[in-house]
């Protein structure tokens, strides 16, 4: 696995550099937000906001806008909202500074774990179809109503979990724990964000709140 750290601090970018390659991770180094876009493929990228160039934010859309590529966003900002919005951006992860090494190496291995994937065990597995909504697995593409639809890497993938199942109520702590799996440390408010963001890319009505429980996926062509 290649890893791109993009981080302007020396002081940590080149300790992470050797444990993370002790781990047996490839790992590249950036200090800057150019160098970040300009860096060649890579299996994750680990993104330090605090930039001398471009706006951490800004980088971070800019990387998801043309790949699914994880990334991991490494803030200093204690402030939830700020934490939330990156989610928005399409970071599938986040740790606030100062950090632990095995905590961060422990998201690394969930993230890339949860991205990455193995083939469908049967022909059903790799294609969803919900009255208005298809899904290929295998190549990660969606259409509703007959249009593709450009989600992140976590939206596809919470998307995925409540299209199985449609109708199926699924409590917030079983979405967290299949979707974002049970090593998630983060707020669950960052569910409330990827639904809130799956309504406006379909439908409002395709994935109804069920107060006090959770959410379930409706096939809107079967509603009267």
């Amino acid at each position: 696995m290649r890893l791109l750290v993009v981080e302007d601090d020396p002081t940590i970018a080149e300790p992470l550099q050797r444990g993370l390659m002790r781990e047996g991770f490839d790992v590249d180094l950036a200090a800057t937000g150019a160098e970040a876009l300009a860096a060649g493929e890579c299996d994750l990228v680990l993104l330090d906001l605090g930039l001398p160039d471009i706006d951490g934010r800004d980088v971070c859309r800019q990387l998801r806008a043309r790949s699914g590529i994880p990334i991991i966003v490494v803030t200093a900002r204690g402030d939830e909202i700020d934490r939330v919005i990156l989610l928005e951006l399409g970071a599938d992860d986040y740790v606030v500074k100062p950090f632990g090494f095995r905590e961060l190496l422990a998201r690394i291995r969930a993230v890339l774990r949860r991205t990455s994937g193995g083939p469908p065990t049967a022909q059903t597995d790799a294609r969803i179809d919900a009255g208005l909504l298809q899904i290929d697995t295998r190549t990660r593409n969606v259409t509703y109503d007959g249009r593709p639809v450009a989600l992140t890497p976590k939206e596809h993938d919470l998307l995925v979990y409540l299209a199985r199942d449609p109708d199926v109520v699924h409590t917030r702590e079983q979405i967290i724990e299949n979707v974002w799996d049970d090593n998630w440390w983060g707020s669950t408010k960052t569910l409330d964000v990827h639904v809130a963001s799956l309504r406006k890319k379909l439908a409002p009505e395709t994935i109804e709140t069920v107060r006090g429980v959770g959410f379930r996926f409706v096939d809107v062509a079967t509603l009267p």
